[in-house]
């Protein structure tokens, strides 16, 4: 499936779709982890509203990427920029990537975190991090994309507070470069 997905810059008349993923790919994601209120009271009308803003008012640094295929429109989707952590040594942040739920472990997500590396890197950021619930399973996809465990916070989300994990590449683009050459 990988083979037939295109990836693009996201624009705002994406919004909803990627707010379909989200939705979807948290509420799968995340039971069990998180309190089902703070499931159920994700809505697709109030994340598409979140998604419109994030992509009308971007930041000049910040790149919203969408994967599309097989007729099925939007089912990925990532975002970065410079990293929101400042006791972090200046890098990039991957902000967002998910896949949604039909179409997980078909190679998609690496994809979309290879080109957000491309656009971290594009501009000027050669590490980068990426923050994970520290129960989530997706932290092994983390890993066996080369991250190391580098950071760990407690978030208040809603009336609760979460564990994270931060996973980190010192060099994305010596990364990309190994990654590049497994591939020829």
């Amino acid at each position: 499936m990988a083979a037939g997905i295109s990836i693009r810059e996201a624009h705002p008349v994406d919004a909803p779709a990627i707010a379909r993923v989200h939705v979807e790919s948290w509420r799968t994601a995340y039971a069990g982890l998180l309190p089902e209120t703070v499931l159920v009271r994700m809505s697709l009308p109030n994340h598409t509203a979140l998604w419109a803003r994030v992509l009308g008012q971007r930041r000049n640094r910040d790149v919203v990427l969408v994967a599309e295929g097989g007729g099925h429109g939007v089912i990925a989707f990532g975002s970065c920029g410079r990293v929101r952590e400042k006791r972090l040594a200046p890098a990039g942040e991957i902000y967002t990537l998910y896949v949604h739920p039909e179409f997980q472990n078909r190679g998609i997500g690496q994809r979309l975190l290879l080109r957000l590396f491309d656009a971290l890197v594009a501009r000027g950021l050669t590490s980068a991090v990426a923050w994970v619930l520290a129960e989530n399973p997706s932290r092994f996809f983390y890993e066996t994309m080369g991250g190391r465990r580098v950071a760990e916070r407690n978030e208040p989300l809603g009336t609760v507070t979460v564990h994270e994990a931060a996973y980190g590449w010192s060099d994305i683009t010596q990364f990309r470069a190994q990654t590049d050459a497994r591939k020829a």
